[in-house]
């Protein structure tokens, strides 16, 4: 199959491209950076030089590759995020959820390909109501704290757009917090939020409750190249199975970075000192089943847990001796 990549070159899409090109699958990966050509070549892929917001752009890049399928992976993160202003901090991602992803659907649609498959987020943006663990019928989150308000307005905007197409199958995945080699959280000398654990940045806030869906970065890859495979339109997270309180997943990997046990902080000094966006996080957001993804896209995790995971898997031997 003939796959064209937006975002090839981020963490997700450095995973992605290796196991769709041992899969024999056709890749072309789109990059608005002329200097990462020789990055995608090795990865595989035949590159493509396009950004994201510019629709021109866009439209011929997609055209030259000539794809049955558009994978959508664009984000603008970089660096520990402010998340004291979260909708400051995710501004450009947001727009390449908004724009980005209206850009990609009309070039997908006008070079005939049949199916598109996009990033959303399974973290935070539930309703903070009812039982701890949501799946993808459950309602979004209908007053989030004002922080939050755009980025979920976002999310929703690349949801609705892409599983509402009727020129193809468009299939929305919606990944847990990523963790693992070229992600801020494994053990490369880059790993932002690694960084922040390691130097206990990264406090427990109130009680903890706030239960967090985790994913592997290659299980997370995994599951892609299933829903660009097989699959019916639809919403799918890909989430690992134990979904869990900040209070239990936090210590643990800290003790697997070999640093010191977080912080706690009462839930009024962490609003103070993080803002609400993160306290409610922290304490109240709920996590995300798999079921869907599991028995619909019959997709198998490497890392069942995130307890395995943080053990075997936040790096390789290179990232490791670099930390």
């Amino acid at each position: 199959m003939r796959i064209f990549i937006a975002g090839a070159t981020g963490a997700l899409g450095r995973r992605l491209v290796p196991q769709l090109v041992e899969r024999d699958h056709e890749v072309v990966g789109m990059t608005r950076s002329p200097s990462k050509r020789d990055d995608l070549r090795a990865l595989g892929a035949r590159p493509a030089v396009a950004d994201a917001l510019d629709a021109g752009a866009v439209r011929r890049a997609v055209a030259e590759a000539a794809p049955e399928a558009v994978v959508h992976q664009l984000t603008a993160l970089s660096g520990e995020p402010d998340l004291r202003h979260f909708d400051r901090a995710f501004a450009a991602t947001n727009r390449l959820r908004t724009e980005g992803t209206d850009h990609l659907l009309a070039a997908a649609r006008e070079a005939g390909a049949t199916r598109f498959v996009a990033q959303s987020y399974a973290g935070w943006p539930f309703a903070r109501t009812g039982g701890p663990v949501k799946g993808e019928g459950e309602p979004l989150d209908p007053d989030p704290p004002h922080a939050l308000r755009a980025t979920l307005d976002a999310i929703r905007h690349v949801e609705a757009a892409v599983t509402g197409i009727d020129w193809g199958d468009g299939l929305v995945l919606r990944y847990g917090g990523f963790y693992g080699p070229g992600t801020g959280v494994s053990l490369g000398p880059d790993a932002d939020t690694a960084a922040a654990v390691r130097a206990r940045r990264f406090p427990v806030v109130g009680a903890g409750g706030g239960v967090w869906s985790l994913v592997h970065i290659d299980d997370a890859a995994s599951a892609t190249v299933a829903a660009v495979e097989r699959g019916a339109p639809g919403i799918y997270q890909v989430v690992d199975d134990e979904p869990a309180p900040v209070r239990d997943w936090l210590p643990a990997l800290a003790a697997a970075l070999h640093a010191a046990p977080p912080r706690h902080l009462p839930r009024w000094v962490g609003r103070l000192a993080a803002g609400e966006a993160l306290t409610v996080m922290m304490t109240e957001v709920r996590g995300a089943s798999n079921a869907k993804a599991k028995r619909e896209l019959g997709w198998r995790l490497r890392y069942p847990s995130w307890r395995q995971g943080f053990a075997e898997g936040l790096g390789d031997l290179t990232e490791a001796r670099a930390a």
